[in-house]
């Protein structure tokens, strides 16, 4: 379910209740462990939490890197972890083993689905959220550059 909603409070008003209250609470925990630096902006049809254009204007697709994003899908609510992805803090095989949340685990490639806030194991979204910071990601991000350049030549 992508969103053409074009603030974040526009995306949360097309959100039917007890659905909105869901994402709103999720939000407003992710706001308080957001890393300085970052912009919140809808993006790719969610809410994201971006290093700007302005800060690295050369991405892979010309657009904002994601650090985070939050997304309200058909089944689920889905908080997209991108630091696990770049591995910047923990892995996500690492994040995987220490969950201990109420519920069990649903998780893709960075992406952690749930359809409650209690669901979540908050304690180890924080330490991802408050453990890397802009500057950490985007040398994380230049890492991972370079080293694409490097097999491919």
């Amino acid at each position: 379910m992508q969103s053409e909603a074009e603030s974040v409070d526009a995306y949360l008003a097309e959100l039917p209740e007890p659905r909105r209250g869901e994402v709103a609470q999720v939000l407003e925990f992710v706001r308080a462990h957001m890393p300085e630096g970052l912009s919140e902006e809808m993006g790719f049809g969610m809410i994201n939490w971006v290093v700007p254009l302005e800060v690295v204007p050369d991405t892979y697709n010309g657009k904002p890197l994601v650090y985070a994003g939050l997304a309200s899908q058909k089944r689920h609510i889905s908080l997209y972890l991108m630091t696990l992805y770049a591995g910047a803090v923990l892995t996500e095989d690492e994040f995987r083993t220490r969950w201990s949340g109420p519920k069990k685990l649903n998780m893709g490639k960075s992406c952690v689905r749930f359809t409650k806030f209690d669901d979540l194991d908050t304690e180890l979204i924080a330490e991802v959220l408050d453990g890397v910071s802009m500057a950490d990601y985007i040398g994380a991000y230049e890492a991972s550059k370079s080293m694409r350049s490097q097999r491919r030549t």
